[in-house]
């Protein structure tokens, strides 16, 4: 039987939270509103580019939606690179992952985005398989998409570690039945509802801590 581990992106792989937060204030202030802090915006990321628009256009109090969504979409394809970067030692760690098991990426941004971010951050030819928030598979927190990852990686629940930093990711590998590592450097983790942990889950500070996470992965 084979090992999947899957990564979200954003707040897990890559710091994306100023590109998403200057997209995001980019729409508001074309529609009249005033900007929103990055860590504002930052809070909104993880269920996908739609619920990230209507979150940021209601908290800015414009209630006129229309194509914001498209809208968006240009604006964070402008510049999605301007200052998103791949977290430090992150690389190291995917290349850890990639020594015991099938590495995946498995995220709610629109796969567009998700693939230029990872191709322009060298990070594309680290990862098996890519599935975005547009695909065939309802978002994450759904589990049918990491549930796909693992028939590809010929895996199972007890196989599969899904890393991600965000009550999204944990609840997707909790559906499937998968293990977890929560990336508390990461911005989705600050909403994170602590209460929900049972200690069962890995939790790393740091990407340099993944290493060790996979070992004990595989010990299991």
């Amino acid at each position: 039987m084979g090992r999947l581990i899957a990564f979200d992106l954003d707040g897990t792989l890559v710091d994306s939270r100023r590109d998403l937060a200057d997209a995001a204030n980019s729409l508001i202030t074309e529609r009249g509103g005033a900007p929103l802090s990055e860590d504002a915006i930052g809070r909104m990321v993880g269920e996908g580019a739609a619920l990230l628009v209507d979150r940021a256009l209601l908290a800015a109090g414009i209630v006129n939606r229309g194509d914001a969504l498209q809208r968006f979409l240009e604006l964070y394809d402008e510049g999605l690179l301007n200052n998103t970067r791949a977290y430090d030692g992150i690389e190291h760690a995917v290349e850890a992952a990639r020594r015991v098991a099938r590495v995946a990426v498995l995220t709610n941004k629109p796969s567009h985005a998700t693939e230029r971010v990872l191709a322009g951050l060298g990070l594309r030819h680290l990862f098996a398989d890519v599935i975005g928030g547009d695909s065939t598979f309802p978002r994450k927190p759904d589990p049918a998409s990491l549930q796909d990852l693992m028939r590809r990686a010929s895996a199972h629940a007890g196989t599969t570690l899904l890393v991600g930093d965000s009550a999204v990711d944990y609840e997707t590998a909790r559906r499937a039945g998968a293990r977890c590592c929560l990336a508390s450097y990461g911005f989705g983790f600050e909403t994170f509802p602590m209460e929900r942990l049972t200690g069962e889950e890995w939790i790393v500070r740091s990407p340099a801590e993944l290493p060790e996470v996979f070992a004990r992965f595989m010990a299991a």
